[in-house]
């Protein structure tokens, strides 16, 4: 179930007895990395309750369509077109011949009038009503606009009744679900990834940075959810919206972000170090604001920072490690030195002097250097080359893994 990871899946519950598996399935869908975002019809609750359903999935459950805070931005547009999936387990008879009329009259069936995400339906009913002629027709009417059918299942019903009818059970119905995804390159797999400057106090008002926007890693980040990875972003300040599906972790100084990069790095696949850290602080951090004095020069005392990256792939578990190297001469040189004395699996090595190109730009150039091999990637968008880079770093992991 791993091709669930980051995909946001509308699951819908009707009426039926069959909604407490609704719960499990929930459940199911949450474990393998899916969002979940729950809608009942009202006939659904008088059999689970919403706040089982909001406990499991993590998110409030949507139960009527004319909810006057909800609409206030089109809340079941939003909803349709937020969905990758639309699930409805269990799918009662009420409800398949209502969406096979096309009717739009409660919150479920307009998402799914509304909705350009694949549709799919668990069936759950009377073995009788299943077979009923009327019951055939609307699953074949929906089978012919695209609606795929989980089930149902055949066996004891609650009603005492044998015969198909049964809603599929849930570890099925997750198996099904992400078999209608397509198996990405980094698909469950973790990866972090490091971006943009560190800041190092010199007193509450002034610090030491550097130029760095993060665009490189922000868009590394938004490459490796495409490929299906699970993602940790973990920024310095930038002027940046985290990418949807990402796990960001916001942090200040080079201090900060070793310790995010550490905290469940156990867990982490691949490790980015796209991020500008700073080499040094300041040995002390005024209480309060440095005041300008009569002096001409005004001197400060540094430290050397930890270096993130380097104590990532010092770790005997540690994971692949990819570091940054941004450089204003001997680029190669420098890179391929970082490479050996740093024991990464790969570095990524950028000129940051060009203007054209680096920090702040919305373009880069870069060339990739491993232990046996260089490969330059031509200029291009920081979007195009991170999803180029993101390809050569999985197809280098599973080299070595």
């Amino acid at each position: 179930m791993q091709r669930l990871t980051n995909r946001q899946i509308v699951l819908g519950i009707t009426g039926g007895i069959a909604a407490y598996k609704s719960a499990e399935l929930t459940r199911l869908l949450k474990g393998a990395g899916a969002d979940v975002r729950v809608v009942m019809t009202p006939a659904a609750t008088e059999f689970i309750t919403p706040l089982t359903l909001q406990a499991l999935s993590g998110n409030p459950v949507h139960l009527h369509l004319l909810d006057t805070e909800a609409e206030a931005g089109m809340g079941h547009i939003e909803l349709a077109k937020w969905a990758d999936l639309v699930l409805i387990a269990p799918a009662s008879a009420d409800f398949m011949a209502r969406m096979a009329a096309g009717q739009g009259n409660d919150l479920l069936t307009t998402l799914c009038l509304a909705t350009d995400a694949p549709i799919c339906l668990a069936p759950a009913m009377n073995q009788a009503m299943w077979r009923d002629d009327t019951t055939q027709e609307n699953a074949k009417k929906l089978e012919a606009r695209g609606v795929k059918l989980f089930g149902p299942a055949s066996g004891e019903q609650a009603c005492g009744d044998t015969g198909p009818g049964r809603m599929m059970e849930p570890v099925e119905l997750a198996e099904l679900a992400a078999h209608q995804f397509e198996r990405g390159l980094l698909t469950g797999k973790t990866v972090f990834i490091t971006a943009g400057p560190t800041r190092e106090p010199l007193d509450p008002v002034r610090y030491i940075s550097n130029h760095s926007s993060g665009k490189m890693g922000y868009a590394l980040a938004e490459a490796a959810i495409d490929a299906g990875a699970k993602v940790k972003l973990i920024s310095g300040p930038v002027n940046l919206a985290a990418p949807d599906r990402v796990e960001r972790v916001s942090v200040q100084s080079a201090e900060d972000m070793l310790a995010a990069s550490l905290d469940g790095l156990e867990q982490c696949d691949i490790f980015i170090a796209s991020a500008a850290v700073a080499d040094y602080r300041p040995t002390a951090i005024a209480e309060h604001k440095i005041k300008k004095g009569n002096e001409e020069i005004m001197e400060l005392h540094l430290v050397k920072n930890p270096d993130i990256v380097a104590t990532v792939a010092s770790r005997a578990d540690k994971p692949f490690t990819v570091g940054f190297a941004a450089e204003t001469q001997d680029v190669l040189s420098y890179a391929r030195g970082k490479l050996e004395r740093k024991n990464l699996d790969m570095i990524v090595a950028n000129d940051v002097s060009r203007s054209d190109i680096g920090f702040n730009s919305d373009e880069n150039a870069v060339t990739l250097v491993t232990a046996d091999a260089d490969l330059e990637l031509p200029q291009a968008s920081k979007r195009q080359l991170a999803g180029q880079l993101i390809a050569h770093i999985a197809q280098s992991y599973y080299k070595v893994r």
